[in-house]
């Protein structure tokens, strides 16, 4: 187990670099100057050449990149274009943010996701069935911009029960909360769905039933738990796509998050910040896959890491 996972963390190295170089290709194609913006647009062109040089842009591309290389080999994100703060200094005040609402948008729309997956399995064909498809085509259909503007009007702005924004009590984890799981509870309900009622084919269920086996423990030892390993990976991947792409369910409530400061940062061109956002998802989508593969051994002892 521990030779495999020195093997997978080693396997990130390459990984990062590619994304590093990447990022920092696309993010210097981005149009407008981060000079001028710092600059001012009144400046002089001798002021922002100082500042070109101050911020080290007027050195070629290649040269950039390996200041950028050594900083992360030191670990070292640099400091923001924009308000001369360290970059990790400003990443750590907008993580916990942004993971706590992750965190809580993937819980409640697993639990129902999944519940309603295996329900839908297990009255498949049946009203039961059918109000969930509609439901996860609801879920699925509805943009999070819109859905959570439909939210604010209606619970802040006409009836006054939540705020319509920011980072406090759980009053402000609602809304942001039900918009960003909800299209995931949709999605974990339909492949739930599927995965149960594949699994529920196979021939060891039916011997289980022959057998006399309670229909429960069909359903939840049998059925169940060997339909949770695709499940499974679908949880990393929305859990890695939510930490990461929380950026307009952010916007619309005026979240302090990752999602933000990202928005911010690519409206300014602050390429530092860019540049270590994106590779912290990247990493972040490497880690959950690393804990997904683990998750297979607890859920399935069938299945061995080698």
């Amino acid at each position: 187990m521990f030779e495999y996972l020195l093997r997978r963390l080693a396997g990130t190295i390459p990984v990062l670099l590619a994304v590093s170089l990447f990022v920092f290709a696309f993010v210097h194609l981005l149009p407008g100057d981060p000079a001028r913006m710092v600059a001012g647009q009144d400046a002089s062109f001798e002021q922002v050449e100082n500042v070109r040089r101050e911020l080290a842009l007027d050195q070629p591309l290649w040269v950039q990149y390996g200041r950028y290389l050594n900083q992360m080999a030191h670990f070292q994100l640099g400091r923001s274009i924009k308000t001369h703060e360290p970059v990790a200094v400003m990443i750590g005040q907008r993580f916990m943010p942004t993971l706590w609402l992750t965190v809580v948008s993937m819980v409640w729309a697993v639990i129902l996701g999944v519940g309603l997956g295996v329900l839908s399995g297990v009255r498949r064909g049946r009203w039961e069935d059918r109000a969930a498809a509609v439901g996860a085509i609801l879920g699925i259909s509805f943009p999070s911009f819109w859905l959570g503007l439909l939210l604010i009007d209606l619970f802040s702005v006409r009836l006054g029960w939540l705020p319509t924004g920011g980072y406090g009590d759980w009053t402000h984890f609602v809304m942001p909360a039900f918009t960003l799981g909800s299209a995931v509870a949709a999605v974990m309900a339909r492949f739930t769905r599927s995965a149960y009622v594949e699994v529920a084919a196979e021939d060891y269920v039916r011997t289980a039933r022959s057998k006399g086996v309670p229909e429960r423990g069909v359903v939840w030892t049998h059925t169940l738990r060997n339909a949770l390993i695709p499940v499974i990976t679908l949880t990393g991947l929305q859990f890695g796509f939510l930490l990461g792409g929380a950026i307009v369910v952010e916007t619309v409530f005026s979240w302090p998050g990752l999602g933000r400061l990202l928005i911010d940062s690519v409206s300014f061109r602050d390429y530092p910040v860019i540049q270590a956002e994106i590779l912290l998802f990247a990493l972040e989508f490497v880690l959950i896959n690393l804990i997904v593969d683990l998750l297979y051994g607890l859920v399935n002892p069938e299945i061995r890491l080698k």
